[in-house]
């Protein structure tokens, strides 16, 4: 019997070793419990949120309620099983360090927040809480506009991380 090409064998085995891999790849990821982190579940059917006016906090929070599959909000507090009250929001910013000559160098920023939430009876499910978040942001003269812009998208990097601790702690609530 005649032995097949050189080449037609590497061939053949560089697409069994492919294949090995590609099984192999398959079979471990499937294994490791990987899941990508979507929003917490929360444990009642409707929700009723009071945020300050026009408050970014209170947007993606309801933005992210509406995208999760098993919590209604609602219009009026009567209709909800549980009422989340946010009574603070604020935006702080600190001199932390100076230079030499006296100017301002490192600022802290803060997302200060505060809520509580109420069930249908109006009894406590979360005492009032805050949660406050803080970064250091450096500063120089010669780049005021991109620290500016800097500071935007750290607030709304907070902001976003804010809400998620926020839906974790509801999530957490056994009714």
């Amino acid at each position: 019997m005649p032995h097949p090409p050189l080449a037609a064998t590497r061939t053949r085995r560089r697409a069994l070793r492919g294949a090995c891999a590609l099984l192999a790849a398959a079979a471990l990821s499937s294994g490791c419990g990987f899941q990508l982190r979507s929003s917490a579940a929360l444990p009642f059917k409707t929700l009723y949120v009071e945020f300050p006016p026009n408050s970014p906090v209170g947007a993606e929070f309801r933005r992210l309620v509406r995208v999760a599959a098993d919590t209604r909000l609602v219009e009026r507090p009567e209709d909800a099983q549980a009422r989340l009250i946010a009574y603070l929001e604020s935006r702080e910013k600190e001199i932390v360090g100076f230079t030499t000559t006296g100017r301002p160098r490192e600022y802290q920023i803060r997302l200060r927040f505060g809520f509580r939430l109420l069930d249908d009876k109006q009894a406590e499910l979360i005492a009032p809480t805050e949660l406050l978040l803080r970064r250091e942001i450096t500063t120089s003269d010669t780049e005021l506009v991109a620290k500016e812009l800097e500071e935007v998208l750290i607030y709304r990097e907070m902001q976003t991380d804010l809400v998620q601790q926020l839906l974790r702690r509801l999530a957490a609530v056994k009714l």
